[in-house]
């Protein structure tokens, strides 16, 4: 009877495994199953994404094939009230700018062409700041017999020279091009900041500015006592737009030694100084 009575309650025990064994596969199963469906809900919504991408791009297509073929009096009949007909144009211009960005990508991002027969190239450089296209360079490169610089437009205060032996001009051209832009684009926005101070901050008056816009000194008031305070700007690295150094001269040391104008020295090294000082200005501590 005690055989019997054992062999019965292994005989359960096995049963009770087993069916916990097929519960737990049941809702491993079924996890599977919602994950399942939610990722082909997920590639079926990815996929009517795509479908109105590509809708929209042949549309653009056509849009530009029958804008080069119409002529200037078939366009005018064309309505030009249409919503769509607008945003369909200025998506198909904005396909033809990015078409045109890349391919001068590809050519290195510089306009180029050959001079003295294919024995030169000029290279014109063009400077901009925060989207305004400022001054324009030239630059003509003799490539026969030998790699070397001839006449150019650059200011002279560029170290030119230099940096065509430090990147060697005859092995890599397009990282002397890359470098000198660099430091032409530096220079320029340095000078626009200068620019945009003396047409926007008037309170401001500028004591000291270099041709090369290197060093900056401002004068500044101070709000509450009507202090004037003395702001130089230091640029030393000649390839960037904001200063390495900024320090602060004024009768009283401990308004200077203050939070604030210490929060105001780490402002100016991180934020364009036309910038800077609209921002001290909302803060009260410049007039």
């Amino acid at each position: 009877m005690e055989r019997a009575s054992t062999k019965g309650v292994l005989s359960h025990l096995s049963f009770l495994e087993v069916h916990a064994r097929s519960r737990g596969s049941q809702s491993q199963q079924q996890g599977r199953v919602k994950e399942l469906k939610a990722k082909v809900e997920t590639l079926r919504v990815r996929r009517n994404q795509l479908k109105a991408e590509i809708n929209a791009h042949k549309n653009i297509q056509k849009l530009r094939s029958s804008i080069d073929r119409q002529n200037a009096d078939e366009e005018e009949e064309m309505d030009e009230d249409s919503e769509n007909l607008q945003l369909l144009r200025l998506m198909a211009r904005h396909t033809e700018l990015q078409d045109l960005l890349h391919a001068h990508h590809l050519i290195g991002g510089y306009d180029a062409i050959n001079t003295s027969q294919g024995k030169g190239l000029c290279v014109s450089l063009t400077t901009s700041y925060e989207g305004v296209y400022l001054d324009t360079f030239n630059l003509e490169i003799d490539l026969k017999p030998k790699v070397k610089i001839g006449h150019h437009n650059i200011p002279p205060f560029i170290p030119l020279n230099n940096l065509a032996e430090q990147i060697n001009l005859q092995t890599d051209m397009k990282a002397f091009l890359d470098t000198l832009s660099q430091h032409l684009n530096a220079f320029a926005g340095r000078k626009q900041q200068l620019k945009l101070v003396k047409e926007h901050h008037k309170s401001v008056e500028v004591m000291e500015s270099n041709v090369l816009c290197s060093i900056l000194l401002l004068m500044l008031t101070e709000p509450t006592e009507k202090m004037a305070i003395l702001c130089s700007l230091d640029y030393t690295d000649h390839t960037r737009c904001l200063p390495t150094r900024v320090h602060f001269e004024c009768e009283d040391q401990q308004v200077l030694h203050s939070p604030q104008w210490k929060k105001n020295q780490i402002l100016l090294m991180e934020t364009p100084v036309h910038k800077a000082l609209i921002t001290m200005k909302k803060m009260g501590t410049v007039v």
